[in-house]
């Protein structure tokens, strides 16, 4: 899980309460981890992004997905980020992507 957590540049990401919870910890026995580029102002993340949440809502068994977004401001990332089911590294550090 170190090299999840190396590609997005954190060890940490924020669950739904926005409590920093780790990499590591919600990546173990996964099979699939995903990790999902978006922002609230692209339609086409819009419209994908609730078919993604029923794939996610049927499968946590198996599946973990990670929000890193591209949204322009904290404020639209926070109320995007509420429509998700999934964790999210935290809006701060979403430039960590260019890096990878």
């Amino acid at each position: 899980m170190a090299a999840i957590a190396n590609i997005l540049g954190s060890d940490y990401v924020l669950n739904k309460d926005g409590e920093k919870v780790e990499v590591k910890e919600i990546c173990k026995d996964k099979v699939a981890i995903g990790i999902y580029f978006s922002a609230h102002w692209c339609p086409p993340c819009r419209g994908f992004t609730p078919v993604l949440a029923e794939f996610y809502k049927a499968n946590t068994d198996k599946f973990v997905c990670i929000f890193v977004s591209s949204d322009r401001d904290d404020a639209s990332f926070k109320e995007y980020f509420n429509e998700m089911p999934w964790y999210a590294l935290p809006f701060e550090e979403r430039g960590a992507k260019k890096k990878s």
